[in-house]
C-alpha cells in the first residue's frame, strides 16, 4: 500500500493488510493535555494511529503499522535511507563460499526485556519452533520457504552465541528475511509444547491484546507498558535493550512512545496542530495547510518521492464453495470477475489522473507494479511493463467483445440480461481510501457498472478477506519492500495474503480454482529467490511484473508522495520514503 514503513527490517511486514493510507502516525482519541499530565516525566513521543492493535504475539501479525517496530528485533535491520542490511541481534555473520551456510554470532550480554539472556537458544526456537511451525499461522514462514520444494532452512545452535542456517540450495533472499523478530523461548516454549483440544498449540491464543502490557517480554528498543483500548498504547524504554550511544550512554534516548487512537484523520490533523502529537503523516489535501504553518507550529515537512507501497482494487476470483455446498461469491458475478476482459475494462475505466490531481493534489504517482519504485527490480512502463490509460471507448469496446451488452439506459448488462453491479469494500475512516472509492465508483458508472460503495470496520474487513473469503471487490493495498520476495505470500497459491484467490482450511473450500498463471507467477517468485545477479534477478522480475499486470488480480491505482510533519524538537530524524520518520528511534532524542 502507499503506508510507509517505520522500520524497513521487517522487510515482509509490507506483505500485511495495512490500516490506511496514510498511517505512518495516526491520530488520538485521548486528550493530549491530560495525558502529559499522566506522563510528565521523562521525554515522550505522541504519535497517532488508526486502529488498535490487533495482537501483542509478534509471530500471528498479519496488519502493519503495529507495535513489534518498537518492541522487537531480528539478527539483522536494514538502514532506513540506504535500504543495506546491518547487524541488530547478531553482530556479524558469515556466508560460505557455495552460499548454502550462513552463520551468525550474537552480541554479547544480549537480555530480554525481563532481564533474561538472549542466547542462540532463542534464535532456534524462534525459527524451528515457531516460524517453520505449520500449526502455527505466521505469514513469516512463506518467505523463509527455499526454492520448488518449499524446504526451511536447517537452524543449528553452534554455541550460545552462534548459530548456522543451512540451505538445500541457493537463497539470495535469506539475510535480508532474517530481521524477523526473535522470539523469548524461556516464555513462549511451553504455548508450543501445550496444545488445545484441536491439537494446535496454545502459542496461538497467546499475547493477545488482553494480555496485561507488562507480561509481554522483548528484545526492542521500547517495551509494552500500558494498553487502554480505543485510547492509547504506550510503550517505556527498554532498560535491557543492547544499543549504546556515544560515551557509551544507553539508548533508546527518549523515555517513552505514546501511540493515540482513532479513527479519523481530520482529528489527527487538529490534535497536531494543536501540540498535541509530535509528528503526522503528512497527506496530499492537507499539505498545502501544513505547509503555511511550518514556522508558527515548529515542525519541518519532510518528502522523499513516492511512497513505499502500492494501493489497488481487486475482484475476488476464487471459484470455491463452503463445506455446505454455497459459493463463496454469486456465481453471476464471479463469471464477471474471471473474465480478464472485465477486468481491463475496468482498468481502463479507471480516470487516476484525476486521483492524483483531485485527491492528492497533484502530488502522488500512478502505480502499475506490485514492486515499489524504488526497488532495483522495479521494472517500468518505460522498460515494457504493460499499463491501462484511462480511456472509457476501449473499455466498453473489451466489454462488448467479452459478450456484456447495454440496456436503454446504457447500463452494462450481462451476457444473460443481468444488471453488472458489485460491492466495493474498504476500510472506514480512511477518508483517502473514501475519496478513492467514490471517484471509482462515479468513474464505472460511466460504462454503465453500478459500484456500491461500503467502508466497513477494518476488523470485519479483516475476517471477510482472511476467513469468509465472502467479500466481490475491495479498496486496499500492501506496504512496500526494497526486496521482492517477501511478495511470495501474495503470489504464492496458497500464501496467507493470497486474497484474490484465497485458499482456506478451516473450513475447508471445495472446487477452489487456481490458474495457470498464478501458478507461474509463484514460480518466477521462486526462481529469482535462487539467483544472486542483480540484473539476473530484475529479468526473473520483469517477466512476473508483467503477468500481474497483464491478468490484474490487482489494478494498481496511484502512489501517494511520502511526506510526515515532525517537530524541530525531535532531533537526529533520518527520514526516507523507504525508512519512514522512525526507522532509528533509538537514536532519537528530544529537546527539553
Amino acid at each position: 500500500m502507499s503506508l510507509v514503513s517505520h522500520f524497513p527490517r521487517y522487510w515482509h511486514r509490507w506483505l500485511a493488510v495495512a490500516l490506511a493510507c496514510f498511517s505512518l502516525l495516526g491520530i488520538g482519541g485521548c486528550s493530549p493535555e491530560n495525558f502529559r499530565v499522566e506522563a510528565a516525566q521523562g521525554t515522550q513521543l505522541i504519535l497517532g494511529q488508526i486502529s488498535d492493535p490487533k495482537t501483542f504475539n509478534a509471530a500471528l501479525s498479519k496488519e502493519y503499522p503495529n507495535v513489534f517496530t518498537y518492541t522487537y528485533e531480528g539478527l539483522v535491520g536494514t538502514n532506513g535511507v540506504t535500504t543495506e542490511i546491518e547487524p541488530a541481534l547478531a553482530e556479524s555473520w558469515t556466508i560460505s563460499d557455495d552460499t548454502l551456510s550462513i552463520v551468525f554470532t550474537l552480541r554479547e550480554n544480549l537480555r530480554w526485556s525481563d532481564g533474561e539472556p538472549l542466547t542462540a537458544d532463542d534464535v532456534v526456537f524462534t525459527y524451528n519452533d515457531v516460524y517453520f511451525n505449520e500449526k502455527v499461522p505466521t505469514s513469516t514462514r512463506d518467505v523463509l520457504r527455499v526454492g520448488d520444494t518449499g524446504e526451511f532452512p536447517t537452524v543449528v545452535k553452534l554455541n550460545d552465541r552462534q548459530v548456522e542456517f543451512r540451505l538445500p540450495e541457493p537463497f539470495s533472499p535469506l539475510l535480508r528475511a532474517l530481521g524477523s523478530e526473535i522470539l523469548p523461548e524461556h516464555i513462549l516454549r511451553p504455548t508450543i509444547e501445550e496444545t488445545d483440544e484441536k491439537g494446535n498449540p496454545i502459542f496461538n491464543s497467546t499475547w493477545g491484546t488482553d494480555t496485561e502490557a507488562k507480561q509481554v517480554i522483548v528484545n526492542g528498543p521500547y517495551r509494552l507498558s500500558q494498553y487502554v483500548p480505543s485510547q492509547r498504547v504506550i510503550f517505556e524504554r527498554n532498560p535491557y535493550y543492547w544499543r549504546e550511544g556515544d560515551g557509551g550512554i544507553p539508548q533508546p534516548y527518549i523515555d517513552r512512545v505514546v501511540w493515540q487512537i482513532v479513527e479519523n484523520q481530520d482529528t489527527q490533523l487538529l490534535q497536531f496542530r494543536s501540540g498535541g502529537l509530535s509528528a503526522v503523516s503528512v497527506a496530499p489535501q492537507y499539505f498545502s495547510l501544513l505547509k503555511r504553518e511550518e514556522n508558527r507550529g515548529n515542525f519541518s515537512i519532510y518528502e522523499d518521492g513516492p511512497a513505499l507501497g502500492t494501493s489497488f482494487i481487486s475482484f475476488n476470483l476464487n471459484q470455491g464453495k463452503n463445506p455446505d455446498g454455497t459459493p463463496l461469491i454469486d456465481p453471476v458475478k464471479s463469471k464477471w470477475f474471471n473474465t480478464l476482459a472485465f477486468r481491463q475494462a475496468v482498468a481502463h475505466a479507471i480516470d487516476r489522473e484525476t486521483m492524483i490531481n483531485t485527491i492528492y493534489r497533484g502530488l502522488g504517482e500512478l502505480q502499475h507494479s506490485p514492486i515499489s519504485i524504488q526497488s532495483h527490480y522495479y521494472y517500468s512502463p518505460e522498460e515494457g511493463l504493460p499499463t491501462y490509460d484511462y480511456n472509457l471507448d476501449k473499455a466498453k469496446e473489451l466489454l462488448l467483445d467479452a459478450g456484456f451488452q447495454y440496456d436503454e439506459r446504457d447500463r452494462l448488462l450481462d451476457a444473460d440480461g443481468n444488471r453488472v453491479e458489485f460491492t466495493l469494500i474498504t476500510n472506514a475512516g480512511n477518508q483517502v481510501r473514501e475519496a478513492l472509492g467514490a471517484q471509482i465508483k462515479q468513474d464505472l458508472s460511466q460504462i454503465g457498472i453500478k459500484v456500491n460503495f461500503t467502508p466497513i470496520d477494518f476488523n470485519n474487513l479483516v475476517s471477510k478477506l482472511s476467513n469468509d473469503l465472502d467479500w466481490e471487490c475491495h479498496l486496499l493495498g500492501f506496504t512496500g519492500s526494497i526486496e521482492p520476495h517477501g511478495g511470495l505470500t501474495i503470489w504464492s497459491v496458497d500464501g496467507s495474503l493470497h486474497s484474490f484467490n484465497q485458499s482456506r482450511s478451516n473450513p475447508p473450500l471445495e472446487g477452489r480454482e487456481v490458474a495457470d498463471w498464478e501458478q507461474e507467477i509463484e514460480r518466477l517468485f521462486i526462481e529469482a529467490s535462487q539467483v544472486f545477479g542483480d540484473e539476473d534477478r530484475k529479468a526473473i522480475y520483469a517477466q512476473a511484473q508483467t503477468i500481474v499486470q497483464e491478468q490484474l488480480p490487482f489494478i494498481y491505482l496511484v502512489n501517494p508522495l511520502s511526506m510526515a510533519a515532525i517537530r524541530n524538537d525531535i532531533q537526529n530524524i533520518k527520514y526516507s520514503a523507504s525508512g519512514g520518520a522512525f526507522w532509528n528511534i533509538y537514536e532519537l532524542s528530544i529537546d527539553e
